[in-house]
């Protein structure tokens, strides 16, 4: 009751605060963050938890599962025909070569052997729009950056859950828990991916009997019970969620478009709030013991992470492209990690492979950071593009134009 009670006071006061947000540097999710750290253990301990409590696992689980199956549904199959060369230089390029660089830097700076370093690097690798809502959220950017970011965003979970996993297993020994061979990895891969393209097919076939079809206020369900059906079905017969997630989205939303529309905002809040939970959990696991753990070579590589690593993968990734300077280098800067390198994380210190909890500390400190940078910097970068009004709210210093006044009338 004390967690629902903490988290029911930071989503007020995010709420409460959000207008601001919109328009500053200001972050909600970094809210959740400095929360969850201020009532964990580390400062006033109301809130205990650690890396291995079974809620820390599931709450970041779920969250992810929530932000992918939404993303999923913001996918436009005719414009990925239109738009797919970029975020394919992204994923087949720019992302083996931040594995590579954040290896190099986790092995010479911190110290871990090779195998460890380039765990680090796979899961350090996902990125999350989350925390770039304002780029990825606001009509008014670049089509074509919003399609490079998410579709990136979206699939490279995926992809660097297999490398994660195959690590784990060559870095051991391990618990036991982390066993897998490549061929389990690849089934289960294909298993999700085979779950999210055929659920929302048979759920589209048995909508159109002459007999069935949801009545127009509870048509967002729809979208709630494939969410919940696949999630469940995905975890019984250990198929990847997180895959079966994102292409169960853009399978829906192809198939039903007047559901995805309708489950839109219920979508939206339900993936806000799952974001929000796993940010306070997951701040409350930073203890200024887990900072102190971290030796100054980690912190230098925390860094070069952020701001050398990603991007200069991306830029090396889209040489030759017709992407101009400003959208190049937008897309180079958010390569924000969030709830994919949280889970991946759990997994590599629940794996008792010998180096777990030093790549933790790493991985955990440099997610922190990572929030921290781009959460508060995306509302100032979206202006760059003359996003006028963020989230339909006005600036302190504009005025309602004769035509809002005519359209409130």
């Amino acid at each position: 009751m004390v967690l629902i009670a903490v988290f029911g006071v930071a989503l007020l006061i995010a709420v409460l605060l959000s207008g601001l947000a919109a328009r500053s540097v200001l972050s909600t999710s970094l809210l959740f963050l400095v929360g969850g750290a201020l009532v964990g253990d580390g400062l006033l301990g109301l809130i205990h938890v650690t890396p291995d409590s079974e809620i820390v696992e599931v709450t970041a689980d779920l969250a992810l599962f929530v932000v992918l199956f939404t993303d999923g549904m913001h996918v436009s199959f005719g414009q990925l025909r239109n738009a797919w060369r970029n975020p394919v230089r992204a994923l087949g390029l720019g992302l083996p070569l931040a594995i590579v660089g954040m290896a190099v830097l986790t092995h010479f700076l911190v110290g871990l052997d090779w195998t460890t370093s380039f765990l680090v690097g796979a899961v350090l690798a996902p990125t999350d729009p989350v925390f770039a809502s304002a780029i990825v959220g606001r009509k008014e950017v670049p089509e074509r950056l919003r399609n490079l970011l998410n579709v990136e965003s979206g699939l490279n979970d995926g992809l660097a859950l297999p490398i994660v996993l195959v690590l784990i297993a060559a870095a051991g020994p391990t618990s036991g828990t982390a066993e897998s061979s490549l061929g389990k990895i690849a089934l289960e891969l294909v298993a999700g991916l085979a779950l999210g393209v055929v659920l929302p097919l048979v759920i589209r076939f048995l909508s159109r009997f002459r007999l069935l079809g949801a009545e127009p206020k509870l048509q967002p369900l729809l979208a709630v019970a494939t969410g919940v059906i696949l999630y469940a079905t995905c975890h019984l017969t250990h198929a990847n969620p997180y895959l079966a997630a994102f292409s169960a989205g853009a399978m829906f939303a192809a198939l039903a478009p007047e559901s995805s529309k309708a489950f839109e905002p219920l979508g939206e809040a339900f993936s806000e709030l799952s974001k929000f939970a796993a940010l306070l959990i997951f701040g409350a696991l930073l203890t200024p013991a887990l900072f102190g753990d971290l030796s100054v070579g980690g912190y230098v590589a925390v860094v070069l992470a952020i701001v050398l690593i990603r991007p200069a993968s991306l830029l090396l990734s889209l040489i030759g492209t017709r992407i101009d300077r400003r959208e190049r280098l937008t897309a180079a800067w958010f390569g924000p990690k969030g709830f994919a390198s949280v889970v991946y994380g759990i997994l590599v210190l629940q794996s008792g492979i010998p180096e777990a909890e030093a790549a933790y500390t790493l991985i955990a400190v440099c997610i922190a950071f990572s929030i921290v940078a781009h959460s508060s910097t995306d509302v100032p970068i979206a202006r760059m593009f003359d996003v006028e009004k963020l989230v339909g709210i006005p600036d302190d210093d504009e005025t309602p134009s004769k035509e809002a006044d005519d359209a409130r009338t």
